[in-house]
């Protein structure tokens, strides 16, 4: 088994389910008292955040390939990022090491190829959502993305940062998700993507018509069996 080394912390409400499907994953395959081989660096994610809405994305990019190097030097044979919006800065990451980023928008493109969608709703961060780096990359896998309007995006950006990454989930927010998804439904998402890894902490299979593709446990999921293959 090889050894994952885990960029957390943004934020560590949505950490602690990586490393909980990471283990899970090991011990259906494995059985018996098997666990995964992680080495974990968790961030301030205030600082982060700060630097995301200041738009200092060199800064981002310099912090978290900090923390890559670090891991690489601790053992890690391949890194994940524990979030969906920083693989905004995964090029810079994958400069610094010499061991492979195993991509969150990679490990969710499979999946979705794997059952013949092609036209994929996007929910996540503004960034992810509007900035082109999560799209372009589903692009290359043949998909298709849909994402909300305007307005919405604030909506589902301001419920990210404001409540899911701080561990509260409100009934009225949860509402004006599903509203959110069922627009991108009517207009032709033949699925939808939980583009940010708090998510999936809101809404789920019951609050959509489509299949939901949670990147969160898909992400942790493929990173385990990369580290058993």
């Amino acid at each position: 088994m090889k050894t994952l080394g885990l960029i957390g912390g943004m934020s560590w409400e949505s950490t602690i389910p990586y490393y909980r499907f990471i283990n899970e994953t090991i011990k259906t395959r494995l059985g018996g008292l098997h666990s995964a081989r992680l080495v974990l660096y968790s961030v301030d994610f205030d600082e982060i955040a700060q630097m995301q809405h200041a738009g200092d994305w060199d800064a981002a990019g310099r912090v978290l390939a900090d923390a890559a190097r670090r891991l690489e030097a601790a053992g890690a044979n391949a890194l994940v990022i524990c979030a969906n919006t920083m693989h905004k800065v995964a090029p810079a990451i994958e400069a610094a090491v010499s061991i492979p980023l195993l991509h969150v928008v990679d490990a969710v493109a499979d999946d979705i190829r794997a059952v013949g969608f092609h036209k994929v709703g996007l929910l996540g961060t503004r960034f992810t959502m509007e900035h082109p780096f999560y799209a372009d990359r589903l692009a290359q896998h043949g998909l298709q993305t849909l994402i909300p309007e305007q307005a919405d995006r604030d909506l589902v950006h301001r419920v990210v940062y404001e409540e899911l990454c701080l561990g509260k989930t409100v009934d009225a927010s949860r509402e004006a998700y599903r509203r959110i998804m069922a627009d991108l439904v009517a207009r032709g998402a033949e699925a939808i993507i939980l583009g940010c890894t708090e998510i999936s902490m809101l809404v789920g299979a019951k609050d959509a018509s489509v299949t939901l593709f949670d990147t969160t446990a898909i992400h942790a999921r493929k990173a385990a069996e990369w580290a058993l293959g």
